[in-house]
């Protein structure tokens, strides 16, 4: 204390403007800038027991699981029922909830439950790891398509999901509709191979009543490129309250219809080219397997 004032005579008046500057939200650095004190451990004696300014703490990415952890543990949960629900280590939530009363013992029936419940936990990410790189292996096979892969793919789709011609009610028109964009993108590929002027095709949505129809024409005039007014006026479904229905919320955005005007020879030709595909592929060697080795149709 003897080598403090005989630099710094008055320590206490020298401290007062000290935190006064640190309440200003001064920083440490500006501090002792303005006071002229070259040593930290004398800065540390005058700032010592004033907390920092709020500005000077940096975020810390856990605060949010740490606020959620704290609210869990008061409201009984254990470290382990903590970690199923927020995914964090039982260390770091230890460390947040420690000085907070512990929960009541729980029951073994409670707790063979939650053993249970972890077990098939890892086992579903086990299972969706697997099935997310099954998936990612058969799309890398597919690679480029060639014109005529894509022309039967659309074929093939159009005969699942459009309008087909009836004896007892004739429709040779190409008619095409599908909530599913990537089934829409890849139809819409199909008919440009096809060198279908985009002016030949009329676009509408269907969607039920009380869905949000401004927002779902938008989405599909983006996914398409076409311009919004050229759309035709949405098809609106009538609610049934007797059903429920389950194609609801922000990812509902009704059915696509693309209808192509001046396409009956064209339906003409894809009807043709459907059942060529049955014929050829009546024909076509089977296989025992996947990637098995090729057999003789059997007569």
């Amino acid at each position: 204390m003897t080598t403090l004032h005989s630099k710094y005579t008055d320590f206490e008046a020298l401290r007062e403007q000290a935190i006064t500057l640190r309440r200003e939200g001064l920083s440490r650095r500006r501090i002792r800038d303005r006071l002229h004190i070259d040593n930290n451990d004398i800065l540390n004696r005058l700032l010592e027991g004033e907390p920092p300014p709020k500005w000077t703490k940096r975020p810390n990415a856990k605060d949010d699981l740490r606020t959620k952890a704290r609210e869990l543990r008061l409201k009984g949960l254990t470290y382990d029922q903590i970690q199923l629900e927020l995914g964090c280590s039982k260390s770091s939530i230890s460390r947040w909830v420690r000085d907070l009363p512990k929960p009541a013992r729980r029951e073994p029936k409670e707790q063979a439950e939650l053993a249970a419940r972890k077990r098939w936990d890892h086992e579903l990410a086990v299972r969706d790891e697997e099935r997310q790189r099954t998936k990612a292996g058969a799309a890398a096979e597919i690679g480029t398509m060639s014109e005529r892969e894509l022309f039967m793919a659309g074929v093939t789709l159009y005969w699942a999901e459009g309008t087909k011609d009836k004896p007892y009610d004739r429709r040779e028109s190409l008619l095409f509709i599908n909530s599913d964009p990537n089934v829409i993108k890849l139809y819409l590929r199909w008919l440009e191979l096809l060198e279908v002027p985009r002016e030949r095709m009329h676009f509408r949505v269907s969607i039920h009543e009380s869905a949000d129809v401004p927002e779902a024409e938008r989405f599909w005039a983006d996914l398409t490129g076409v311009d919004l007014a050229d759309f035709k006026k949405a098809t609106l479904k009538k609610h049934n309250p007797k059903t429920t229905r389950k194609n609801i919320g922000g990812t509902y955005r009704g059915c696509l219809i693309v209808y192509v005007t001046k396409s009956a020879d064209l339906y003409r030709r894809v009807e043709g080219a459907w059942y060529g595909i049955v014929l050829g592929a009546n024909s076509t060697p089977q296989r025992n397997a996947r990637f098995g080795q090729c057999r003789s149709p059997v007569v």
